[in-house]
């Protein structure tokens, strides 16, 4: 695969997971690198070469559901308790005391969890685009229901008859020149509603993201790649393979975590860094207002010019952010 270390594979929490390591062994915490959807390791492909060129030991798996990893049948083993225990069992396996984690996009909401299920583990965390955000206040289908309509892709990803996994099973290569692309200057100048359950989207923006991928056509397409023809084919080869339900699970489950997430103290104690894109337009920067109230020790990072795959629209930027916040937080 380009630039990227061997791929390996470790038994961890009943599952198999592959994931990709380079970087010296040394006394400092390692990074943890955690994708999004619908990505996978690669996605960290400058992260990676960089973070190890500066000596720093870096580890990105493929998630539950992802590339090379299982993917079990069951929806509620996509939930919360799972994700982060697969990592708590990636450290077991590879004798990591305490790692830092960074994430983007649902690996954002992951490592923002981490803290708080299992502190003993986690020296650092690190979002980027996705904020940490209290318990929502209702079921956040719920929400996204009420806020966006029953198009909007998180609800329409409920349909147990996955008529969503279907379209973008059957338009792998479409699903990939639409999403990994520069945004065009948002139009939408209003300010952004308060962020729900981590999305600070505006509700005029079209979220049915199953509908845009059917009707997609890239010759009409203004916008600019950010993946070179021979990375898009990587994405094209892995979801080919794995097909995309097993990360859409993750979205099956907001319900069951919320549920399941009344008892939890939603306060990050733990050294953090938050990375905003300036032109995410469904993780805007607004959505990280307040974060201050329930993360103790927290900086924020602003990557102007960057839409929603910032660590690829941007990756030097972020290679350098994340190296210097680390030697300055933990040498």
């Amino acid at each position: 695969m380009l630039e990227m270390p061997p791929l390996q594979f470790a038994q961890t929490n009943g599952i198999r997971m592959g994931y990709y390591e380079a970087g010296p062994k040394t006394d400092t915490p390692p990074v943890i690198l955690c994708h999004g959807w619908p990505e996978i390791a690669f996605s960290w492909r400058h992260q990676i070469k960089a973070l190890a060129a500066a000596g720093i030991r870096v580890i990105a798996p493929d998630q539950r559901g992802y590339g090379a990893t299982d993917r079990p049948e069951p929806v509620e083993s996509y939930d919360m308790e799972h994700l982060t225990g697969d990592l708590v069992g990636l450290l077991d396996r590879l004798k990591i005391d305490k790692a830092i984690f960074v994430g983007h996009d649902w690996g954002g909401f992951i490592v923002w969890q981490m803290p708080l299920r299992h502190i003993d583990r986690v020296a650092g965390v690190v979002g980027i685009n996705t904020p940490h955000t209290n318990r929502a206040p209702a079921d956040p289908i719920e929400l996204f229901r009420k806020r966006f309509g029953e198009h909007m892709y998180i609800v329409q990803f409920q349909d147990p008859t996955h008529s969503a996994d279907k379209i973008f099973n059957g338009r792998v290569e479409q699903t990939f020149d639409a999403f990994m692309r520069k945004p065009v200057p948002r139009s939408d100048t209003a300010p952004a509603e308060p962020p729900t359950a981590g999305v600070g989207a505006s509700p005029r923006l079209n979220l049915a993201f199953p509908q845009m991928i059917a009707n997609y056509d890239a010759k009409h397409d203004p916008r600019t790649p950010i993946l070179s023809p021979e990375e898009k084919q990587v994405f094209v080869d892995t979801f080919t393979k794995s097909g995309f339900t097993g990360g859409i699970n993750w979205y099956r489950n907001m319900s069951r975590n919320w549920q399941r997430s009344a008892d939890i103290d939603h306060t990050v104690r733990v050294p953090s860094l938050m990375i905003m894109a300036e032109n995410d337009h469904v993780l805007p920067p607004s959505a990280a207002d307040g974060m201050e109230k329930i993360v103790a020790d927290l900086e924020k990072y602003l990557v102007r010019g960057s839409g929603h795959w910032t660590q690829q629209e941007k990756p030097d930027e972020v290679s350098a952010k994340l190296i210097e916040w680390r030697r300055k937080r933990f040498g």
